[in-house]
């Protein structure tokens, strides 16, 4: 069963760097994923998400702190310098249990298979991928027929090294139109060139970029507070690749989308976006919601262990005596992953890791009841619910049922859809 949903591997840590195994090796401070920093590697994870490497750190996904790599990767011990290039070893010919995260550090490849070093490595570069050069700025990985065999993508400097996977042949390419890049990505079938803090996106096969690039990667794939004066707000929300913390629609079929410090609007019926800060609407609230659902003309947004219940309208009011205690609101206790109602019922619906429960909002007080496990997903990052049935938000994906029943006894996945273009209308 294929479960897209890039918090299942968020224990995929991978990162190294070289040291002189003579010398006592002093770690290099923690890098800030929001200060500009430029990335020497970046990687997608087995079952999805994205992983970022800064010397001898390791970023997990699109937000958090920077974790030291020997501490997932204990036996690494010796080798702590910055990671040169990484890929996804991951086709369609081959089999699951072999799906492999190869790291490129000078001359040397390390080659991972469930977070364990393979037997023999690491090995020379020119032993493993004859024909590719030492010392990589980046690599990714291109299956067919995105590229018109299972290939990877060598960078360094103005050389590009399209390495066929199969037949090991080596076909040097021109891509004109690109900068260098110092790593790059493929996520959801696009590929991306990442240069300092910067990022285009480009064509696998001719290294073309369509489109108003370069972008500020700090936009699309971190959640920072901050960004550049010169950023479109709008723009960065719509096409963003972070997943969404909470979503909700009013009883007009707005919508109301939150992640990190900022959130969209969406009214019913046309394209017309508004993206803002939290802060600057629902000021109590300050940033980063857990949760939140929309009954009887009131948001109720869920951040930690309390409950916020704002008036819709302009302004967004919060309610007096507010916030409430979890427990105390909807007789559940904290912290919560996702929740949804359903047109003009009154039973709010709170996911809690892999389990649902009800909430009748009529009755007083309010318990959490009928307790069901989610057979198809670990943890939901978002979900709503409307004329059309639900949406479960997992990652950059989500997932459509006609019903919560059908959710809770689901046994497959249903169709994937990409959040940022058939939520938000992003086109590309």
């Amino acid at each position: 069963m294929k479960l897209l949903a890039h918090i299942l591997c968020l224990s995929l840590a991978l990162a190294m760097g070289w040291a002189d195994s003579h010398h006592e090796h002093t770690h290099e401070a923690e890098p800030d994923r929001c200060k500009g920093l430029e990335m020497d590697a970046a990687v997608t994870c087995v079952l999805g998400g994205a992983f970022f490497f800064s010397h001898d750190h390791l970023f997990k996904g699109f937000h958090g702190k920077a974790e030291l790599s020997n501490e997932s990767f204990p036996g690494l011990d010796d080798h702590h310098h910055h990671v040169d290039a990484a890929f996804l070893m991951h086709y369609e010919d081959e089999p699951t249990e072999h799906k492999r995260v190869f790291l490129f550090l000078d001359d040397k490849v390390f080659s991972y298979h469930e977070h364990k070093l393979e037997d023999g490595y690491p090995k020379a570069i020119s032993e493993v991928f004859p024909g590719i050069p030492d010392h990589l700025d980046a690599a990714v990985e291109c299956p067919k027929p995105e590229c018109d065999e299972d290939s990877v993508i060598f960078f360094k400097g103005d050389d590009i090294y399209h390495y066929t996977v199969k037949t090991k042949a080596v076909e040097e390419k021109e891509f004109t139109s690109m900068p260098n890049c110092t790593s790059a990505l493929r996520f959801m079938e696009h590929y991306y060139c990442f240069h300092g803090h910067m990022f285009s996106k480009f064509d696998p096969k001719t290294g073309e970029v369509h489109g108003k690039y370069p972008k500020e990667a700090r936009d699309y794939f971190m959640r920072c507070s901050k960004f550049s004066e010169d950023s479109d707000h709008v723009e960065r929300e719509r096409c963003s690749r972070v997943h969404l913390d909470a979503i909700t629609t009013d009883d007009a079929g707005n919508m109301y989308a939150f992640r990190g410090h900022h959130f969209i609007e969406k009214e019913e019926g046309n394209d017309t976006l508004k993206a803002d800060t939290i802060e600057s609407d629902f000021k109590e609230l300050h940033s980063e919601v857990d949760a939140v659902f929309t009954y009887e003309s009131h948001l109720y947004m869920i951040k930690d262990e309390e409950v916020f219940v704002y008036k819709i309208g302009e302004p967004h009011t919060l309610l007096d005596g507010y916030p409430k205690p979890v427990k105390e609101e909807l007789g559940i206790e904290g912290p919560i992953d996702a929740a949804f109602m359903c047109g003009d019922h009154h039973i709010a619906h709170i996911i809690k890791g892999d389990h649902i429960f009800d909430v009748d909002m009529k009755a007083s007080p309010h318990t959490a009841s009928d307790e069901r496990p989610i057979a198809l997903f670990k943890k939901v990052d978002a979900a709503m619910c409307g004329a059309g049935g639900v949406k479960v938000i997992v990652g950059s994906h989500f997932y459509h049922f006609d019903s919560p029943m059908l959710l809770v006894a689901g046994k497959a996945l249903p169709e994937q859809h990409r959040v940022s273009m058939e939520l938000f209308g992003c086109d590309h």
